[in-house]
């Protein structure tokens, strides 16, 4: 049982998210879940795949936009 490159990228993705959502500390999971959305845009450029790119990209930033604010003293 084989598989590509593409599909390793596929899988480690998915296995950072499901694991993102075992964590309990919110700055925790959404670091594990920008990893893991990180591959799964690696993986969606390798499909030539819009939908996950952009999806998975917009994700990035609301996790980055939320672990930026979580860090500001104010």
């Amino acid at each position: 049982m084989g598989f590509s490159v593409t599909e390793i990228i596929g899988y480690i993705g998915s296995l950072g998210i499901l694991l993102s959502f075992l964590m309990k500390d919110m700055n925790r999971l959404r670091i594990v879940n920008t990893i893991g959305c990180a591959f799964f845009v690696m993986y969606g450029v390798l499909l030539h795949s819009v939908p996950v790119v952009v999806t998975n990209g917009i994700i990035i930033c609301i996790n980055v936009f939320y672990l930026l604010r979580s860090k500001d003293p104010s």
